[in-house]
């Protein structure tokens, strides 16, 4: 008789490891079979609950109050209770179907933009444009100088838009908005500046972590701490380092002009969702404020959907995105995944500019506004008849090692000028030292620090030095 009674009102088997402890089926139990459990499960960290099933009447209550698909099940017939193992549910009871087909990914539209005179732009304004032209239309942020104008030129233009401008209550509230709204396919930035990019890095891991893509306009200035406004170059181990907690990397956009400004915040959006990451572009307080001569592209970008979005409607109802792998096999697969991306991007994204590197004995490198005073250092140098050139790393991370080789082999010595504590040159090194190269010039840097720029004429009177005692 009990076989024929389990038969024809199967009791529940509970499957520990998809037991999130909400207590519902104890609830919903009339002869008060189960219980909170007092063990964690060591694969979920949960509390599973406890199933007696010696009172139970197989009135299938608890099955129909648990909220997971196959948390708690009513016992396949041929089988006993006593012959059950905890395993996958979908050996026993068949994979879940969709109810639905899989989304397909409808993607971007380029559409021409009408011609337009050239317009007399700040650093920070042209890349809150350039995000508009790249099909942005969410914002989040929090306001820090030196970069609150491309926050607020973006609350001007995106309700004209259609779009979305939200000030969040910190910079740790921003990146979260940022993560619901990338994981939802849509494109958004934000514009803040050292102190609030260190609170972002936490969530900018979770946004690496989960393939969440969004782009961060990082407009450097003095530290450490609070520091000052004035322009500086110290974040530069933050963006190619330290991208908060993990195994996290991200594209690191360093642009010199104002119409850099607004060409990479396009290409920023691009690569983002390209390698569903998120993109940094790094300016410092001097080009975030100053005024240059901007084109306008001849397109601008229509966003699509991405097929991995969860955006809400029925089509991608069954996506998920998040950042946790409660099984060390599962992250550490996760995390091999991340590195083949990571090693796709270092050998298709780098990017750099050489100027009058060809016939160079002296190699000066620089980025951003520092890049800016190079270029009239080298003109003077000329003049002197010292062959001087700049190598411009326009990506930070990944470094543009395949394009430095030639030049720096080549150079008698190599200058590295930056507005910091040598992290140009520590990235630069580094890249060299993972090709295997040790180049047979003297490495020499000129630096300032406290939001102080290197001056033309320190740079031509270091680089004079060096090559009068090379010639000696």
């Amino acid at each position: 008789m009990a076989t024929a009674h389990l038969k024809t009102r199967p009791k529940p088997f509970l499957f520990p490891h998809l037991c999130k402890a909400c207590g519902r089926c104890i609830e919903a139990c009339p002869k008060h079979c189960i219980e909170m459990g007092t063990e964690i499960d060591p694969v979920t960290g949960f509390t599973p609950v406890t199933v007696n099933l010696d009172a139970c009447n197989g009135c299938g209550l608890c099955i129909a109050a648990c909220p997971e698909p196959h948390g708690l099940m009513a016992t396949p017939p041929e089988l006993e209770p006593t012959d059950m193992v905890v395993s996958d549910p979908f050996s026993y009871f068949g994979e879940q179907r969709r109810s639905r087909p899989a989304p397909e990914s409808i993607p971007d539209r380029r559409e021409p933009l009408p011609a337009l005179e050239p317009l007399v732009l700040k650093g920070n304004h042209a890349a809150a444009i350039g995000a508009l032209l790249a099909g942005c239309r969410h914002f989040f942020g929090y306001p820090i100088t030196p970069s609150t104008e491309g926050a607020e030129l973006m609350a001007k233009l995106l309700p004209q838009l259609d779009g979305r401008f939200v000030q969040a209550v910190s910079e740790v509230a921003t990146v979260n908005m940022m993560y619901g709204c990338g994981g939802a396919g849509l494109r958004c930035m934000t514009f803040t500046s050292s102190p609030g990019f260190s609170l972002m890095l936490e969530g900018i891991s979770y946004m690496i972590g989960a393939e969440v893509p969004g782009v961060f306009v990082n407009v450097m200035r003095g530290g450490p701490g609070l520091g000052n406004i004035a322009p500086e170059q110290g974040d530069i181990k933050l963006v190619c380092r330290g991208l908060g907690h993990g195994n996290t990397h991200a594209i690191v956009l360093a642009p010199s002009t104002p119409q850099e400004m607004l060409d990479l915040s396009m290409l920023a959006f691009e690569l983002s969702f390209t390698y569903r990451n998120p993109v940094i572009i790094v300016g410092d307080g001097y080009l975030g404020q100053m005024t240059g001569r901007v084109t306008l592209p001849e397109v601008l970008v229509r966003p699509g959907l991405p097929s991995w979005a969860v955006h809400g409607d029925a089509a991608h109802r069954g996506n998920l995105i998040c950042s946790i792998d409660l099984e060390e096999a599962a992250l550490e697969r996760h995390n091999e995944h991340l590195n083949e991306k990571y090693a796709r991007m270092a050998r298709a994204e780098q990017r750099a500019d050489c100027h009058q590197c060809s016939d160079a004995d002296w190699l000066i490198v620089a980025c951003n506004t520092p890049a800016r005073m190079v270029k009239g250092a080298i003109r003077a140098l000329r003049e002197r008849g010292i062959k001087a050139g700049l190598f411009r790393p326009v990506t930070l991370w990944p470094f543009p090692i395949d394009a430095l080789l030639p030049a720096i082999q080549r150079a008698r010595g190599t200058i590295v000028v930056e507005a910091g504590p040598g992290q140009l040159e520590d990235e630069m090194r580094l890249a060299l030292s993972h090709a295997g190269v040790h180049p047979a010039g003297r490495i020499d840097r000129v630096r300032r620090h406290g939001g102080v720029l290197p001056q033309l004429n320190q740079i031509v009177d270091r680089v004079v030095a060096l090559a009068e005692a090379d010639h000696d």
